[in-house]
This record gives C-alpha cells, structure tokens and sequence, in this order.
C-alpha cells in the first residue's frame, strides 16, 4: 500500500446535509479526498488555517503540547480505511524509541497534524473506495463557489453554532 501527501485544501460545507467537510489533496497531484467531519473539530481546523489563537489552548493544542512536553513528537497522520462511510486513521507519536501508532478520528488526526506541523499521509486506495462511497455527489453536481463564497459560507455556518449543536444540554450562561 502506498502513502500519498496531502494538504488540508479548505473546508466546505456540505450542501445536502449542512454538515463541515475538509478536504484533503494530494500534494503533486488533482485528486480531492473529502471527509465530513464535526463541527467542532471543524472549528479547530479552521482556527489553525486561519491562525486565530486563544488565550488558552484547546483540546488538540493541549494533546501537542503534552507529547512535545514527553520529549516526544507527532511524526505524521495517516487516513488508513473507510468502513461503512466511517474514516479511519492513525496519529504517530515519536519520543525517541521508535514511532508508536495511535488509533484517532481523522478530523481530530488533522487538527493534530496542522498543530504540530506534522505532514498528512493517505492510503492510495482511499481515493477510489471514496469516490464509490459517494456517488450522490457525482450525481448532483453543485456550480463551484469561489474560495471567498466557500469560506464566507463556513464563517457563517461556525459563527451560527450554539452549545446545543455538541450535544450536551448546556445552558448559555453555564458557559
């Protein structure tokens, strides 16, 4: 099985189910990997593109933080299988004594990755058991939005998030 890099191209929403998906491209090549995510995760995704920092770290800044704390590093992402429309990957974790793989989502997997500077990897034959897990969208072509349209779109769509959309039953003021 052959690795393939791949960059974060842009996130996106999905027209038919409003939900985010990022997009991953292979470095020296056309072909698009798209892989609906949370929109959580979806938020720390674009918060690391876009280079908005916080006051103090988020869940996958902390992850970072804890292994290069360990002496350790993230060496790289890997997008292993999709099952049943379900992505699967691998973040690998190097202190010294040789890469350990640690099974993880691949949303949660890229926002490590882009934090940590750590390069992106997908399995070859995802691209094609992808574009057969998905035809509905080769179906149901949607005109291309510009770049300003897609991110001015996901703006709209994170800054519309309430508590409610992570599931918990949170109250505004409890935050």
């Amino acid at each position: 099985m052959t690795l393939i890099p791949v960059r974060v191209s842009g996130l996106a929403i999905d027209e038919r189910t409003k939900s985010p998906v990022v997009l991953l491209q292979e470095i020296e090549g056309p072909r698009v990997l798209p892989i609906w995510i949370g929109p959580t995760e979806a938020g720390a995704i674009h918060s690391e593109i876009t280079g908005k920092k916080y006051q103090r770290p988020l869940t996958h800044d902390l992850l970072v933080s804890v292994v290069e704390g360990l002496r350790g590093k993230v060496s790289r992402v890997v997008i292993t299988d999709l099952k049943d429309s379900t992505f699967f990957a691998n973040v690998f974790l190097d202190g010294g004594q040789g890469a350990i793989s640690v099974d993880a989502r691949p949303s949660d997997s890229i926002a490590i990755a882009l934090r940590a500077r750590a390069p992106i990897f997908i399995m070859d034959f995802l691209f094609d058991k992808s574009a057969q897990a998905t035809p509905a969208a080769a179906e149901d072509p949607q005109p291309e939005k510009s770049p300003e349209a897609k991110a001015e779109e996901l703006r709209r769509f994170l800054e519309e998030l309430r508590p409610e959309d992570f599931g918990g039953q949170w109250k505004s003021e409890e935050l």
